[in-house]
């Protein structure tokens, strides 16, 4: 493992940009930042509330979910998030684009219809350039926000629920032929798939899961799941927090192989290099990138940065 960065305040959604350098988002810290293939570490944009997943889409801008913002505490040189506890200036989520030659950042989604976005927290393009993203929902002291998955065009012109109810979705992803969309559960630690009948429009027929998905696979003790990428075999890396792995499972369930971390919350994983097989990891507790060579070539994003 190299660390590519370090000081980044709880970094999420690695994006590998053409040119070999990363960008990923500070949640802790609403900005978007970028490491260059040189080492050096600059501020690409300013997003404000709390920037989590991050893709690129087809009109070359960053689209970014922002979950409004989190409390944080430093402990023993690990960002924790402080759960129970909003920001004072929390309103509502948002779907926002960017601009990675001049950072400027202009607000696509606050609500869909009536029902404001409470914390998207990641997002993934698919062929005809919309884009399915999760909504995480906010916990409260006594109370948490019941989560969903959304689909919507990168021009801000169309918005819908396309999954609902799920607990706390996470990452989520395409396979390699764009007709299963796979969703991570973060506090079940389970991962659904979703067929995919036309863009926008997901089969439930998943009963009796209460989302509508088929179960692909779940994990046993206390494991949480984080964001997710797919290698080009179509198997699925998912980010397992608290034992501190990347778990990749194949389509019909079995854990492949778990890669450990030296952090208890890998929370995002993304490739990159010539041949796809370099993997970025981001390393939350202790704000780091690192890269790393992968067994398996990762799947090319229908856009790249």
């Amino acid at each position: 493992m190299k660390v590519l960065a370090s000081g980044l305040r709880f970094p999420e959604g690695p994006v590998a940009m053409r040119d070999g350098s990363v960008c990923v988002v500070e949640i802790a810290a609403g900005r978007i930042s970028r490491i260059s293939p040189d080492g050096r570490l600059s501020v690409l944009a300013e997003t404000g509330g709390g920037p989590n997943g991050m893709a690129a889409g087809p009109d070359g801008a960053l689209y970014v979910c922002n979950n409004g913002g989190f409390l944080v505490r430093e402990v023993e040189g690990e960002t924790r998030v402080i759960h129970g506890e909003l920001p004072g200036d929390y309103k509502t989520g948002s779907i926002q684009r960017v601009d990675p030659a001049s950072g400027r950042v202009t607000v696509l989604y606050t609500h869909c219809g009536d029902t404001p976005l409470s914390a998207p927290n990641d997002l993934v393009f698919d062929a005809q350039g919309g884009f399915y993203f999760t909504d995480f929902g906010k916990i409260r002291k006594h109370s948490r926000d019941i989560g969903s998955v959304y689909y919507a065009l990168p021009d801000g012109s169309h918005i819908r629920e396309v999954a609902h109810p799920l607990a706390n979705p996470n990452g989520v992803g395409l396979s390699p032929d764009g007709r299963t969309l796979y969703v991570a559960e973060t506090e079940t630690a389970r991962l659904w798939a979703y067929d995919v009948l036309e863009p926008g429009k997901l089969s439930h027929s998943g009963f009796p899961s209460p989302n509508g998905a088929r179960l692909v696979c779940g994990l046993p003790g206390y494991q949480r799941f984080d964001s997710l990428a797919v290698q080009a075999d179509g198997s699925i890396c998912v980010g397992t927090l608290i034992t501190a792995k990347i778990t990749v499972i194949a389509p019909d369930g079995r854990v492949l192989r778990e890669v450990g971390m030296p952090d208890r919350y890998p929370t995002n994983i993304c490739f990159g290099g010539p041949d796809m097989r370099k993997a970025y990891v981001t390393l939350s507790l202790t704000g780091k990138l690192i890269e790393l060579d992968w067994d398996e070539p990762g799947l090319p994003l229908n856009h790249g940065a």
